[in-house]
């Protein structure tokens, strides 16, 4: 037959010989032995060794038998394993040994057996961790006891590559049995990694608040910082744990501390939309308008984020509206900028509101109600009629530009308007933009306990379009159905 007319599916002989069957046998058994050793067949084990497999065989992450046995607590596949003088301090890829792993997954008697074999008890993995360290992080409270207690020259405060201990470890994963045994054993409470976190910090940081609380009750300074000058509040905060925060300010943490990038809690919560605990924090004192390095409040950063939620709580504890970031821009400009429509308007209602109630509060102003300031849209039946006449309004009786004409006779600054304005759909934007402005003042006239229908008739008249003031009159007062009629002008 022609070779070029053989069948392309058929394999070639020369790669089939270039690998010699006992390497094929070899490597498959050396697997098949790993596989034995992990589910403790120590009958296929011994049937393996006696044909001969390389019982020090690694896998791609440098695994022996014995790692696999003592990861999974096979007492009889060790036994065996080191009756016939595997090496017992072999290293993964990782840096871990049977001694390690049998640490890590709490394999007190694997540890028993391999530690009686000649075990380097000191040894330590890539990351620097010991068998201490492994332990703990896991929560494994019987392997400690036996590290504690039964090894010599175990350091209790040892520490891994990046500084961190055994009481870090614990705290960070949230073991509260191992962070009461290492309290009991003396460990030191506030020693520090390379990023200055403490135990408190890194259990504060991860919602940890049984940990949390044992080590607050054994008296660590609770306003340490770390690299960042981030307190176990602020990680608390940031993390979104309102029951550790809320531990921390009841055992006195400094609600108002900042750092180095001059944030306060505040400021995460605003960053992350956490309502609950921005709560918390405005009822334990914040300053709510501390500003970070770049001069932004906690209000701007929850409007940049869009949490309406956010930015109400914050302006129903009165935050200032007018503070300017280091751009120059207000809360109501990053609204605007955003294109967040409501929280632009929610801003300029709040502005307006807060300035007319210091004009009128202490006057002897009879119309003054007192409301808690909402921003829900209005529907009730009461509004409606008016509503509709706004709405017809805007849309075809005020002429391009009269709607900026009204709002500055009712005292809407620049920069409201400015914001109203930048929302563009098109040439017809000054429908929306009159109608928007109409509806904010309606919602201060109707916080005011005002008669909007009177206030709608002046402003018209003010801007010189008496005849829709006119019409406006004339159809209140015939309607029986509106609420409010105008006998008085």
């Amino acid at each position: 037959m022609n070779p070029a007319n053989r069948p392309a599916s058929r394999p070639s002989i020369f790669l089939l010989s270039s690998f010699p069957e006992v390497m094929r046998t070899v490597l498959h058994s050396e697997k098949e032995f790993h596989d034995a050793a992990k589910r403790n067949d120590t009958a296929r084990m011994e049937e393996l060794i006696k044909r001969g497999v390389d019982i020090k065989a690694k896998n791609n992450t440098e695994r022996t038998a014995l790692h696999w046995a003592a990861g999974a607590g096979n007492v009889d596949a060790v036994r065996l394993l080191l009756d016939h003088d595997v090496p017992v301090d072999d290293e993964d890829s990782f840096g871990m040994n049977a001694l390690l792993l049998s640490a890590w997954f709490g394999h007190l008697h694997v540890l028993h057996i391999l530690v009686n074999a000649g075990a380097k008890i000191n040894c330590v993995n890539k990351n620097g961790r010991n068998l201490l360290h492994c332990a703990a992080q896991r929560g494994h409270l019987r392997v400690m006891e036996f590290i504690m207690e039964d090894l010599e020259d175990v350091c209790l405060d040892q520490t891994d590559k990046m500084d961190r201990t055994a009481f870090h470890l614990a705290a960070e994963h949230g073991q509260l049995e191992v962070v009461e045994f290492l309290i009991r054993h003396g460990c030191s409470h506030s020693a520090k990694d390379k990023e200055k976190d403490t135990a408190l910090h890194l259990a504060a940081k991860n919602g940890h608040l049984s940990v949390l609380q044992k080590i607050v009750d054994v008296g660590v300074d609770l306003d340490e910082k770390n690299l960042e000058g981030l307190t176990c509040l602020h990680l608390a905060a940031e993390g979104g744990h309102s029951d550790c925060v809320k531990l921390l300010l009841q055992a006195g943490a400094d609600v108002n501390v900042q750092t180095q990038k001059k944030m306060n809690c505040l400021h995460y919560a605003a960053l992350h939309g956490y309502e609950e605990i921005a709560r918390i924090l405005v009822d334990a004192g914040i300053h709510v308008d501390a500003v970070n390095h770049q001069n932004a409040s906690a209000t701007h950063l929850a409007v940049l984020q869009n949490f309406p939620a956010l930015v109400k709580l914050l302006i129903d504890a009165e935050c200032d509206l007018d503070i300017p970031d280091n751009q120059g821009k207000t809360s109501l400009d990053v609204a605007a900028r955003g294109n967040h429509i409501n929280l632009a308007d929610m801003i300029i209602k709040a502005d307006r509101f807060y300035k007319w109630e210091k004009d009128n509060l202490n006057s002897d102003s009879n119309s003054w109600v007192a409301k808690h300031l909402t921003f829900k849209q209005d529907h009730r039946v009461e509004t409606q009629h008016i509503r509709s006449v706004m709405w017809r309004l805007a849309t075809k009786y005020l002429k391009p530009g009269e709607w900026k004409k009204l709002a500055h006779y009712w005292k809407f600054t620049d920069a409201h308007i400015r914001a109203i304005e930048q929302q563009w759909t098109g040439t017809a934007s000054y429908r929306e933009h009159g109608h928007r402005m109409l509806l904010i003042w309606l919602h201060g006239v109707i916080m005011a306990g005002e008669n909007p229908v009177k206030g709608l008739y002046e402003g018209l008249v003010g801007i010189g379009r008496r005849d829709l003031a006119e019409s406006i009159r004339k159809k209140a007062n015939a309607d029986p159905a509106s609420p409010k009629k105008c006998t008085a002008m």
